[in-house]
């Protein structure tokens, strides 16, 4: 039997050890907090991150991160700002070659790189790939029906982990652009802030589909700059996490939007909150990014301006609206 280890106890580590522990795989999953492990391991339940859900006996949970990377393979599900410490803690542990799957979605605020530039930065030599789409943990959680890109650039480790991973409601679809996979997940977050101001502006659906259109064609851009391939967005980890994210209120990035479209600041959002809103981290590291590619993305800049900057949202706004027509 594959024995899968998960590195990350928060809502999406812990669907991904439900729906494999369910699958009949061997789970391991480490939680920083050792409350959290105690309720896995005695309660069979996560009600800091996943509440109400009961959860698999079969999950054997621990506060030590060398049990869990003594796995066959690893899921990293922390979130994307903690990559690299992570990486740092376990590179002992797969400089062997062990499969690593990021499950992360993001660029790095402090170097603006993507998950697998800052794996490669701390852990060189060893074996990656991104897992990414669009998923919500309480539906993956509950066993419902879900379908995820799987992305290295080495076929056979993708072959590997496909088999390691995939079940009847969890269905990986594979392909080697691992560029084209973490654009779209990480720029998919600032869109859905987007997405969220304008409904919580009230300014109507046809608003948020213009946005949803011209935000993929942002990622499309950017994408390509670097090398991606442009098809690889219209998978699972581009349209499909767009269309998941931008349009329900599950989403964190798409209700931070709404509640900062309401006249919220950043800052009172974000102190009502457990969970890391990716998109916030992001939409600043985007701007780097960006600027690197010469790549134009108004709607990511705009957000980065009411995030990062407190421009008011009636004025960012404007300044779209007003902006020059564009062909493509």
């Amino acid at each position: 039997m594959t024995k899968i280890g998960i590195i990350g106890a928060g809502a999406w580590g812990t669907a991904l050890a439900q729906v494999l522990a369910q699958a009949g795989r061997d789970v391991v999953l480490w939680a920083r907090e050792p409350d959290v492990a105690a309720a896995i391991n005695e309660r069979h339940e996560n009600p800091r991150f996943l509440d109400s859900i009961p959860l698999a006996p079969s999950i054997r949970a621990t506060d030590s991160l060398s049990q869990t990377a003594g796995c066959d393979f690893l899921l990293l599900v922390t979130p994307a700002q903690y990559v690299r410490p992570t990486l740092s803690a376990i590179k002992g542990e797969i400089a062997s070659g062990k499969p690593v799957v990021i499950c992360a979605k993001g660029i790095e605020l402090k170097t603006g790189l993507l998950m697998s530039q800052v794996a490669e930065d701390e852990a060189p030599g060893a074996t990656y790939a991104i897992l990414s789409g669009p998923t919500f943990a309480a539906d993956i959680a509950r066993g419902m029906p879900s379908a995820v890109t799987l992305s290295a650039n080495d076929r056979d480790v993708l072959q590997e982990i496909r088999e390691g991973i995939a079940c009847r409601t969890l269905r990986p679809y594979i392909t080697d652009d691992v560029i084209g996979a973490q654009i779209g997940g990480a720029v998919k977050n600032v869109v859905a802030i987007a997405c969220g101001i304008v409904t919580g502006a009230g300014l109507g659906e046809s608003a948020r589909a213009a946005l949803m259109t011209r935000g993929l064609a942002e990622m499309s851009r950017l994408a390509t700059a670097m090398g991606a391939k442009k098809e690889t967005l219209m998978g699972m980890c581009g349209v499909g996490d767009l269309v998941l994210t931008c349009t329900s209120p599950q989403s964190r990035n798409y209700s931070f939007g709404i509640e900062m479209g309401q006249g919220k600041t950043t800052t009172a959002i974000l102190s009502d909150r457990q969970g890391v809103t990716e998109g916030v981290h992001t939409a600043v590291a985007l701007m780097t990014m960006a600027k690197q590619h010469a790549v134009d993305m108004p709607i990511c800049c705009s957000v980065y301006e009411c995030v990062e900057q407190g421009v008011p949202v009636q004025t960012v706004i404007d300044n779209l609206l007003d902006r020059p027509l564009r062909s493509n």
